[in-house]
């Protein structure tokens, strides 16, 4: 089926089509959601959540930009949305980073795999990791930042700032780690 047929399909809820449009696009909309998620099993309830909100609102879909962009927005809203419906304990924007930024070689980055990088974007606090990918992996602005997220202009640089340093000290802790276990 072609995107227009799947989509047509899907608006008169065959469920042929939304099988097939589920089959296409999982794999691309878990990635969007694992990024903005704690852990797999997060990744794919939101992943669930946004495919049920796509089915439902496919309607208003108008032909206006990317189809595939269209839900990746979705996947990633249905992922804020839960953050802050479950509240999680927001970080204290009052506290100071504690270490001077410790800088990351080219060459450490070179050797950690994209799943090893995701797992240390998942490991920073929610406020954090939602800041991070949100100005640095989906290009958003910190002032939009701070508005899809309720918070401040500066508590948004803050924490994009605070999420680089715990970031790289998580990566060059592994490497160091990697490097340990290979010289042993």
């Amino acid at each position: 089926m072609t995107q227009e047929q799947l989509i047509k399909g899907c608006r008169k809820n065959d469920r042929t089509a939304q099988s097939e449009l589920f089959k296409q696009y999982k794999d691309t909309l878990y990635f969007v959601s694992l990024k903005y998620s704690r852990n797999a099993v997060e990744a794919e309830d939101n992943l669930h959540d946004a495919f049920m909100v796509i089915f439902d609102s496919i309607k208003k879909f108008e032909n206006r930009g990317s189809f595939e962009g269209w839900m990746k927005r979705i996947t990633m809203f249905k992922a804020i949305d839960r953050y802050k419906k479950n509240k999680y304990t927001p970080v204290d924007i009052l506290e100071k980073t504690q270490a001077a930024e410790e800088t990351v070689e080219k060459e450490e980055l070179e050797t950690i795999s994209l799943d090893t990088l995701l797992q240390c974007v998942q490991e920073l606090p929610d406020q954090y990791r939602l800041v991070f990918n949100l100005y640095q992996l989906d290009g958003y602005s910190h002032k939009e930042v701070a508005r899809i997220l309720n918070i401040s202009e500066g508590t948004s640089k803050s924490n994009f700032h605070r999420a680089k340093v715990v970031l790289q000290k998580s990566i060059t802790a592994l490497t160091h780690q990697k490097i340990s276990k290979h010289g042993a």
